[in-house]
C-alpha cells in the first residue's frame, strides 16, 4: 500500500506547463501533452524523502559481540541538487564499528535511499547520513564517503563530464584515531 505524499502534483504540472510556454514551446502539441503530469510524478518520486523518517530503518538491531569494521561499499543513489534542481548520482560507502549490536546491511541502503530523495547539497547529505547512523547505532565509529557526478556541472555551465565530487563525514574512533581512519579509508578505496 502506498501512502499519498503531501506533494501538490497538480500545482507542479501547472508550473511545468508555464515553463514550457516560457521557453517558447507549445504544451498542447502531442509530444508535450502529458509532460507536466510526468514531471509532477517524477518530482513526487525524487522528493519523497522529505516526508519519510530515515531512522525508522534503524530500529531493529542484532546483539553481536563484534567490534571490528563493518563496511558496505557502492550503495548507489540519485539525488537532486537544490541549486539547479538537477540530478547528482553516485555511490555511498558506509563503515562502522559496532558496540555490541549490528544492523541489517539493507537498512543502511534504505537510509541512503530516504535521505537522498530530498533537494540538497552533497555535503549536507553526507553529514546527515553520518550523524543519523552515529546517533542511532550508538557505534564506536561511523564513516560515510559519498562519490557523485553532478549534472549541474557536467551537462550545463562549465560542462565537465566525468568529474566527481567526493565528500566524507567521520564520527567517533574514525575521527579521533588516525590508524582507524586510515584503515576505513583504505578499505573504502580498495578495488
Amino acid at each position: 500500500m502506498t501512502t499519498k505524499l503531501p506533494i501538490d502534483k497538480e500545482r507542479i504540472a501547472k508550473a511545468v506547463r508555464e515553463i514550457l510556454i516560457a521557453i517558447g514551446e507549445n504544451p498542447d502539441r502531442e509530444g508535450l501533452l502529458e509532460t507536466p503530469q510526468r514531471v509532477a510524478r517524477m518530482y513526487e518520486e525524487f522528493f519523497g524523502g522529505l516526508y519519510e523518517d530515515p531512522s525508522v530503518h534503524l530500529q531493529k538491531f542484532f546483539k553481536e559481540n563484534y567490534n571490528e569494521i563493518v563496511l558496505v561499499r557502492d550503495i548507489s543513489f540519485n539525488s537532486i541538487c537544490e541549486h539547479h534542481l538537477m540530478p547528482f548520482m553516485g555511490n555511498v560507502h558506509i563503515g562502522y564499528i559496532p558496540d555490541g549490536r549490528v544492523i541489517g546491511l539493507s537498512k543502511l541502503a534504505r537510509v541512503v535511499e530516504v535521505i537522498s530523495h530530498r533537494p540538497q547539497v552533497q555535503e549536507r547529505m553526507t553529514e546527515d547520513i553520518a550523524e543519523l547512523l552515529y546517533c542511532q547505532l550508538k557505534a564506536k565509529a561511523v564513516a560515510v564517503v559519498v562519490e557523485a557526478e553532478h549534472t549541474c556541472m557536467t551537462v550545463r555551465g562549465v560542462k565537465k563530464p566525468g568529474s566527481t565530487c567526493i565528500t566524507s563525514a567521520l564520527r567517533g574512533r574514525f575521527l579521533k584515531d588516525s590508524s582507524s581512519r586510515a584503515e576505513i579509508l583504505s578499505l573504502i578505496n580498495k578495488r
